[in-house]
């Protein structure tokens, strides 16, 4: 009888050495590099947006170029005084000017712009991404949106005529009732013209830009965490504090920062409302308050000589710190989680 062979553990253990040799493993051919074929729509279109973000930072560049030579005579006149004293007076004898009380009132209505523009903004995107119908979601956004477009005169004049006299009569009730708190003390019951209705007025135009960008922050916040968050048995107040909130608070900064470059800015409507001072005053509802813009729209028409060069170093000022806060609100909308997706 023929028996057949055996398989021994020596031819085995070849097998297994055949087997697991490298040779067996290296790939029979080189790796190949992939190259993307653009076509010439693409190649086109790639060339215009190079293009124009090129232009933008020459054209950053060219504008600064210009203030700083246009500004020189009044920073070498005055060296570190004009960021330092609160008179201006660059026709005086002997000139002197200084833009420390203009930066403070500046600053100080666009916080409170700020404080009345941020909590509703954040209620309008809220609204629009997870309350409102889906029939009215586009009219209203559309709508929210197209305060944007209103001419910054329209604002001046109606905050002039229409929201003063309401907030006189809100800024006397502050007074009469929190007049503990520094801010809202007054040592002269005047209440028109003050960095308290100029700041109102400016929170309606920043309130556009603000919400625009934390509601399209808020409806890119993933869905499978807001049904996940739902399915667990949150309400929609708990599943928005959970997890829509949480994602969007880099564009909630991100949107605010924003806002605050188009507070500092604004010009016309600054200037229609306000009572051009100089002096630094923690007094926020009185009479008399400034601001770069305003005083540059103010006093260009009749400035020349050491005055012009006055005003292009306040401009000058006003350009560096718009680019700081625009600059730090990308850095922060980039650096969060929901920063991958949002342009601003």
């Amino acid at each position: 009888m023929n028996e057949s062979p055996s398989v021994g553990p020596s031819n085995s253990s070849s097998q297994l050495a055949d087997w697991d040799s490298p040779e067996d493993f290296k790939p029979t051919q080189e790796a190949r590099t992939v190259a993307a074929s653009r076509t010439k729509s693409d190649r086109i279109y790639r060339g215009v947006a190079q293009g124009a973000g090129v232009a933008t930072l020459v054209l950053l560049v060219f504008i600064g170029i210009f203030l700083l030579l246009r500004s020189s005579d009044a920073l070498q006149h005055m060296g570190l005084g004009f960021f330092t004293k609160t008179e201006w007076s660059p026709q005086g004898n002997p000139p002197t000017f200084g833009i420390l009380a203009v930066i403070y009132w500046t600053v100080v209505i666009a916080t409170i712009s700020l404080v009345v523009a941020i909590p509703l903004a954040l209620a309008i995107a809220l609204f629009l991404t997870d309350f409102a119908p889906r029939k009215l979601r586009r009219p209203l956004t559309s709508l929210v949106d197209l305060l944007a477009a209103i001419p910054s005169l329209i604002y001046g004049l109606w905050g002039l005529f229409v929201l003063q006299p309401v907030l006189v009569k809100f800024a006397e009730f502050l007074t009469n009732t929190l007049n503990w708190i520094p801010i809202f003390r007054v040592s002269s019951p005047t209440f028109t013209s003050s960095a308290f209705v100029a700041g109102f007025v400016v929170s309606l135009m920043v309130l556009p830009i603000t919400a625009s960008v934390m509601r399209e922050v808020f409806s890119q916040a993933p869905p499978g965490e807001r049904e996940a968050a739902l399915a667990l048995g949150s309400t929609r107040w708990d599943m928005i504090r959970t997890v829509v909130l949480p994602f969007g608070r880099g564009g909630i900064i991100g949107g605010s920062m924003l806002g605050l470059g188009r507070a500092l800015g604004e010009t016309i409507a600054v200037a229609l409302i306000i009572s051009p001072s100089f002096v630094i005053s923690p007094e926020i509802l009185k009479t008399g308050s400034n601001s770069v813009a305003a005083l540059i729209a103010l006093k260009f028409g009749e400035a020349s000589g050491l005055s012009l060069s006055a005003l292009m170093a306040a401009g000058l000022t006003l350009f560096v710190v718009t680019l700081i806060v625009n600059f730090l609100a990308s850095l922060v909308v980039a650096r969060s989680r929901s920063g991958a997706g949002v342009e601003i």
